[in-house]
């Protein structure tokens, strides 16, 4: 086991273009500079509509507040995959303050295989570029369980639920989104629907109320003609609408912090839908930097040094 001496920590994440004007080269790097002026257009005005996506700094200062509760001998950084700061610029860093051991973690208590591939090759190709061995950089497996992390979204579900049904009088359903993938990827790594059940189980028994109607739904399927997971949220408001419901409650258990997926696909497009059919659009609100949040960053971060 690695003393907890100059051990780096990067929180990886997909990256953003935080403002319209920004899209274009945001969506070139991603698709290699082949990205449609359609998707590019659709997207600048996504952005436009939200005004500016906080991701990024929502994860530089939920960065520093776990290197304030790791303490001591600790670097923490924000790494993105597709935007500044980059993986390879914060890895860099790290090389340059003596850091001698780097741990990596991805911004999502859930992920298949192939997502987290894109993230290995970054860092350790990086680490590689920096002069790391390669034994010294590991990245944090799935904790779709991790017991801050549930404990946190229950309580989030719990007080909003109380609230809307003092309100409506009523009994109010839930619905678990998580970001949908295509089906080719699921059928080749079926862990990532397993760590899905993984979470929603582990709330719904933190709830310990089996009156709840509840639903797991995706959200935010890709610009693909492919097959995408289902049944989406728009599947499952349908579904509402005949039950008459007269309200839902949105619980996203896979987005950490506030940003395009919640802010345009939710907040904007998915309020509308919840409209069209009738039906009072509600969310609870994101982990962000809220305390117990990042004791459940900092518990896997530590877990995951412990066993390396």
């Amino acid at each position: 086991m690695s003393t907890p001496n100059n051990i780096g920590v990067l929180l990886m994440t997909y990256g953003s273009a935080t403002i319209a004007e920004r899209v274009e080269e945001y969506m070139n790097r991603i698709y290699a500079g082949k990205a449609s002026r359609e998707l590019i257009e659709d997207f600048q005005m996504r952005y436009r509509l939200v005004g500016h996506s906080p991701l990024i700094d929502i994860t530089r200062r939920q960065a520093a507040l776990v290197q304030e509760r790791l303490g001591n001998g600790f670097v923490v950084r924000a790494a993105m995959r597709h935007s500044q700061p980059f993986i390879s610029e914060a890895v860099t860093e790290m090389r340059q303050e003596g850091v001698q051991k780097i741990a990596g973690i991805i911004l999502s208590p859930q992920f298949s295989s192939f997502i987290m591939e894109g993230y290995r090759t970054a860092l350790f190709d990086a680490a590689q570029q920096s002069g790391f061995e390669q034994y010294s950089v590991v990245i944090a497996k799935p904790w779709p369980a991790e017991e801050h992390f549930v404990e946190l979204l229950a309580h989030y579900a719990k007080e909003k639920l109380s609230f809307l049904e003092a309100l409506h009088g009523c009994k109010i359903p839930i619905v678990f989104t998580t970001h949908s993938l295509p089906e080719r990827v699921v059928k080749s790594d079926p862990s990532y629907l397993d760590q899905l059940k993984a979470t929603t189980d582990a709330v719904l028994a933190k709830l310990s109320d089996n009156t709840i109607e509840w639903y797991a739904g995706y959200q935010s399927a890709g610009h693909t003609p492919e097959k995408w997971l289902k049944p989406d949220l728009t599947d499952i408001l349908k579904i509402l609408q005949e039950k008459k419901s007269p309200a839902v409650l949105i619980v996203p258990i896979q987005f950490l912090a506030d940003h395009l997926e919640i802010l345009y696909d939710l907040d904007i497009a998915g309020a509308q839908q919840c409209a069209e059919h009738a039906i009072a659009y509600n969310r609870i609100e994101l982990p962000n930097t809220d305390p117990l949040f990042i004791e459940s960053l900092s518990a896997t971060i530590s877990a995951m040094i412990e066993a390396s």
